[in-house]
């Protein structure tokens, strides 16, 4: 037991398990949590569209949302206006000079634009057809420059996906050039997320706990991938999941059950609620 009064938790690997069902566990505990006034916090990669029917399910739309891994953190979100709490936008110069580069030396990747709750891209590709079949969302066709050039949208997200030989390439193209503005990282070994270099997971909980006038000992994250270490490692305590790679587990102060089986709830009986 520790003395934790603020849940940092992802998604995707995480509460969902390998079926994108939200962990059967979670309702009720969130529910022990809400009496005891600790928030729980969603944070991934999706949308605030992608996040809302889980934050529906599990009855966290009041609490702080975490999306584009803290790129954009709102709050009532199921309200047309959902409230902004925080907003960190990609520098539109480097979104420009990444759509030439993905344009001109891997045609084939996709490219998937997010501006607040909206997501576009530029045809209907596999790709896309498998991110709306997890999200359960459609996108918005357009043409990406025009939407930067002449809508002027702020940029909270790129995403390109490809297979991950490709997505690795384009990896490394990046990093070599010198886009000091944009961070690069990999959700899956074929999603390639981009986001403004300030944004990582670990800022977003910095920044809550700021929110919430407490100290990061009090705090517990619950993850399973890269983009889930700085904030595993800053938290008092870091949770993995069984299902996260070797090396993700090692930057946790403790290994939970695997999101098949119900390991984000079991933690938190176990060091919260017991």
């Amino acid at each position: 037991m520790m003395d934790i009064k603020l849940i940092l938790s992802d998604i995707d690997g995480t509460i969902l398990n390998d079926d994108n069902v939200v962990d059967s566990g979670l309702k009720q505990t969130v529910a022990k949590l809400r009496q005891k006034d600790i928030p729980f916090v969603l944070a991934s990669a999706r949308s605030p569209e992608g996040m809302l029917p889980i934050a529906k399910e599990l009855d966290v739309l009041d609490n702080p949302i975490a999306c584009y891994n803290g790129a954009l953190v709102v709050k009532d979100l199921d309200k047309q206006d959902f409230t902004t709490i925080l907003s960190h936008e990609l520098e539109i110069k480097e979104v420009r000079q990444i759509i030439e580069i993905v344009h001109q030396k891997f045609p084939n990747v996709s490219i998937n634009l997010y501006s607040g709750a909206d997501w576009y891209v530029e045809k209907q590709d596999k790709w896309v057809e498998i991110e709306s079949k997890i999200t359960k969302l459609q996108p918005i066709v357009t043409d990406i420059n025009h939407l930067i050039d002449v809508h002027q949208v702020p940029v909270h997200k790129l995403l390109l996906v490809s297979e991950p030989e490709e997505i690795a390439d384009v990896l490394q193209y990046l990093r070599n050039a010198d886009m000091t503005d944009s961070s690069f990282y990999l959700s899956k070994p074929n999603y390639l997320e981009i986001t403004n270099s300030h944004v990582s997971k670990e800022k977003a909980l910095r920044e809550l706990a700021r929110t919430y006038d407490l100290s990061l000992d009090k705090t517990m994250t619950l993850g399973d991938n890269f983009n889930d270490v700085p904030m595993l490692k800053l938290a008092g305590l870091g949770v993995a999941m069984q299902n996260a790679p070797v090396e993700v587990k090692k930057c946790a102060k403790v290994i939970t059950e695997s999101n098949n089986q119900n390991g984000v709830s079991k933690a938190i009986e176990k060091y919260v609620l017991e």
